[in-house]
């Protein structure tokens, strides 16, 4: 393996990487917001029914 090829290989496994552990830290928070949304949603509509009644 030559060292131009050593410098490619580094740097695809760095980029690899970065993407890995930025989706590891970005899932959450995104699937924090959506269930969030989904419970505010929930709260209005019922909050929309008792008004209702």
């Amino acid at each position: 393996m030559e060292f131009t090829q050593y410098l490619g290989f580094l740097a695809f496994l760095t980029v690899i990487s970065i993407g890995f552990w930025l989706m590891m830290f970005l899932v959450p928070f995104v699937l924090y917001w959506v269930t969030g949304g989904a419970i505010e949603l929930y709260k209005e509509k019922r909050a929309e029914q008792k008004l209702e009644k």
